[in-house]
């Protein structure tokens, strides 16, 4: 199964409009949401016959037995998150709690111990010969690039006869990014023509890079700042990078995810533009990983 992730290295870019218009034409058979934190890739895929949810578990997180805690304040001495309130019993708060099971070290009467708590759920979505692997991490849950890595691996077990498969990623650099990065076949960089979109898209390349992913650029509403877009297009230039195109502001694409629709499913300017660049997509995809 070949991997095209769309990226960005910040929020608000256009990365699922971008993916949920590829799924579109590739007639993509396996495709994933990678933003745990935020997904929002199913807003525009449709209902699916089949919606298949389970715990996912990370983090370990201390338990206090009422029955064997004799109130020593041992626990609440150490633990230096404020996770333990005091009580008959006391009791763990898990929001606050890290993990760290010093207090099951301290504890005279091994009243607490460590179970793997849930952090988020975990989806399988599935319609025909379609599938879709995504998840929602919980408020305040940690183990995000696990949970991304799970989405993948979730993908790859019940999608690997498809040939290609599509991923939306997360915004920014941190873990989940990273996760999403390893071992796909290209990263498509979804770039906002303004400062911090050019620095930022700077970094992820970087990260990519570091992790040794072929890497392609777009600009997304490239006539909102067409001296910025021009910026980029020298960047990728300099750096050897390829530009696969640009896509003008439209307003249409507003409508059309309002109305659950990817914007390649109504015809507008920016509907053109992804096809596009679609197409050079799947040309680069030719030359250098030979799909």
């Amino acid at each position: 199964m070949h991997q095209i992730l769309i990226l960005s290295g910040k929020g608000g870019t256009g990365k699922t409009t971008v993916a949920s218009a590829f799924i579109k034409l590739s007639e993509a058979k396996a495709y994933a949401d990678c933003d745990t934190d935020a997904p929002n890739l199913h807003l525009v895929m449709g209902s699916y016959e089949q919606d298949q949810k389970r715990d996912y578990r990370g983090l370990p997180k201390a338990v206090i037995d009422p029955d064997l805690c004799i109130n020593c304040n041992k626990c609440y001495e150490v633990c230096r998150f404020d996770a333990i309130k005091p009580g008959n019993p006391y009791r763990i708060i898990p929001i606050a709690c890290e993990g760290c099971n010093y207090c099951t070290h301290v504890c005279p009467v091994e009243a607490i111990h460590s179970e793997e708590a849930k952090v988020g759920d975990l989806k399988l979505l599935k319609r025909n010969n379609e599938v879709f692997s995504t998840a929602t991490l919980l408020m305040g849950s940690g183990n995000t690039g696990k949970l991304v890595s799970e989405v993948k691996n979730q993908l790859k077990e019940v999608g690997s006869e498809h040939e290609v498969a599509i991923l939306d990623g997360s915004p920014g650099i941190g873990c989940p990014v990273i996760a999403s990065l390893s071992g796909v076949d290209l990263a498509l960089m979804v770039a906002e023509p303004s400062l911090s979109g050019l620095s930022d898209l700077k970094r992820v390349i970087a990260s990519a890079r570091q992790l040794q992913v072929p890497v392609a650029v777009i600009v997304n509403k490239y006539d909102t700042n067409e001296r910025k877009s021009a910026e980029i297009e020298v960047y990728c230039y300099k750096e050897g990078i390829p530009f696969l195109g640009k896509i003008p502001y439209d307003k249409m694409a507003t409508a059309a995810i309002n109305r659950g629709k990817t914007l390649v499913e109504i015809e507008s300017l920016g509907a053109g533009a992804i096809r596009t660049i679609y197409e050079n997509t799947l040309q680069l995809m030719k030359e250098r990983i030979h799909i």
